[in-house]
């Protein structure tokens, strides 16, 4: 049975924010309810990504927030949470921006004060009928879930456990830790196109995933200082360092597990110090292994 309130006791939990002139602005009546929920999430997702620096050259603050996490969050299926992001990007509250095959669209909510002339009338849309100004959803579907079962690879570090997501959920996070949780696994899948690696690597599927974990684990943490390799560094400066990581700095990291054969004691220090010095590593990495294969090729000739 659900309790009464009492006092200020309905202050200690977390809600969305819906403006109000939704709901008392004539020209926001052709708003449907569920959209305007849907903005409110959005909203405080927008918060999130403000907090992490999440913005384009021109400093405006975007977010990515997958059909699927729509579908989850409002308890929805595909086509309603597609017709509902369509409502809002015709009223004017949104705007997408399509990053190619495979990748989320990168979303910009826009303010709710309306500029004079308010928002177009709305019109009905279905998914074989699509505006021409309106992204296909469907070429932007998430990274689909997949098993976390650990396998057996050839780099002998299938025996150490990587940390997933899964530990972390069971560490009794709130609701705002589990959404900016969330919005950050979203950043990594789109940066490191983690749907390209997934095909890149069949047989190390497990392996691919428990780095995104790994990634999503330290740029969430609220620790001030992170280890990596031996050394004791500000947090905000492994962030910064790991969230400009691409997908070929993941293959990268891919390519030195399959070289290495010798047995990893610690597999999350291992790989979180390759992740982190990818960027200054990668480079001299190449180069040594196309001179090695000129020379070789030279002394055969």
């Amino acid at each position: 049975m659900h309790k009464y309130f009492y006092g200020a006791q309905a202050e200690q939990f977390s809600f969305y924010r819906i403006p109000k002139v939704f709901f008392t602005d004539e020209s926001y009546r052709i708003l449907s309810t569920e959209s305007k929920v849907l903005y409110g999430i959005l909203l405080e997702r927008m918060n999130l990504s403000a907090r992490n620096g999440w913005v384009d050259k021109e400093g405006r603050v975007f977010i990515v927030f997958t059909v699927d996490e729509i579908m989850r969050s409002l308890g929805c299926a595909d086509q309603k949470a597609t017709k509902l992001m369509n409502e809002l990007e015709r009223a004017g509250l949104i705007e997408r921006k399509r990053q190619g095959l495979c990748r989320p669209n990168l979303i910009y909510v826009k303010n709710f004060i309306r500029s004079p002339g308010g928002p177009p009338e709305s019109r009905p849309l279905n998914r074989e009928n699509h505006d021409s100004g309106t992204v296909k959803t469907t070429a932007q579907e998430p990274c689909k879930s997949r098993c976390r079962k650990k396998e057996k690879n050839d780099t002998e570090l299938s025996d150490t456990d990587l940390i997933s997501s899964d530990a972390a959920d069971a560490a009794g996070m709130d609701k705002d830790q589990m959404a900016e949780r969330s919005s950050i696994e979203d950043y990594f899948r789109w940066s490191i196109e983690m749907e390209n690696l997934i095909s890149d690597y069949p047989d190390a599927k497990d392996t691919v995933q428990g780095l995104l974990d790994l990634l999503v684990d330290v740029c969430s943490t609220s620790r001030t200082n992170i280890l990596v390799g031996g050394e004791m560094k500000p947090s905000e400066a492994v962030k910064a360092r790991l969230m400009k990581l691409k997908g070929e700095h993941i293959r990268y990291v891919m390519e030195c597990l399959r070289e290495n054969h010798s047995k990893v004691k610690n597999i999350r220090q291992y790989l979180l110090s390759a992740l982190y010095n990818a960027p200054a590593t990668m480079g001299a990495y190449y180069q040594a292994k196309v001179n090695h294969d000129m020379y070789g090729y030279e002394g055969r000739g």
